[in-house]
């Protein structure tokens, strides 16, 4: 009988080890605006009951850095849609489009058709010529050109002797 007495105490202490401990989430500490880069010192983590959405934020590394797409609540799950890469180039802005071919480089100012983070796609418009190419955010206001053999023949015969 004190055996089973033993027993079930140890089993009333621990219990909260052996229970389901539920899964922590990243949750903003206070809101967030629209359009903020994410700090460490921006989130906090909380355990909720029960399964989570996918793309649920399990991880703060996983956002810290990134824009915050759009108001975001405090205590309030965070999905990866709702993050993005800070923008280095907004739409209607200036660029410099690079142009790489072997043994040439050129560059050359653009409009930015479409808004974009590193590393992300955007459509630049050549105020010359008025085509479009699609080129890759390098950095703040630069592109690389992408399909560089045909886009740089197009804008070659468009430069003004």
């Amino acid at each position: 009988m004190m055996r089973i007495l033993l027993l079930a105490w140890a089993l009333l202490l621990c219990w909260p080890a052996f229970a389901d401990a539920g899964v922590r989430i990243v949750v903003p500490a206070r809101d967030i605006a629209r359009g903020t880069t994410i700090s460490q010192e921006d989130l906090a983590t909380k355990t909720v009951d029960g399964n989570v959405l996918s793309g649920t934020v399990t991880s703060a590394n996983d956002i810290v850095g990134m824009q915050t797409r759009r108001l975001l609540h405090a205590g309030e799950s965070v999905r990866l849609e709702d993050v993005r890469r800070p923008t280095l180039v907004a739409k209607g802005s200036t660029v410099t489009m690079i142009f790489e071919a072997p043994g040439i480089t050129l560059t050359a100012a653009g409009r930015a058709m479409s808004e974009g983070g590193l590393g992300e796609t955007v459509t630049v418009q050549n105020p010359v010529s008025f085509r479009q190419v699609s080129a890759v955010v390098m950095g703040p206001g630069q592109v690389r050109a992408q399909n560089v053999g045909a886009t740089l023949s197009s804008h070659l015969a468009s430069v003004q002797p």
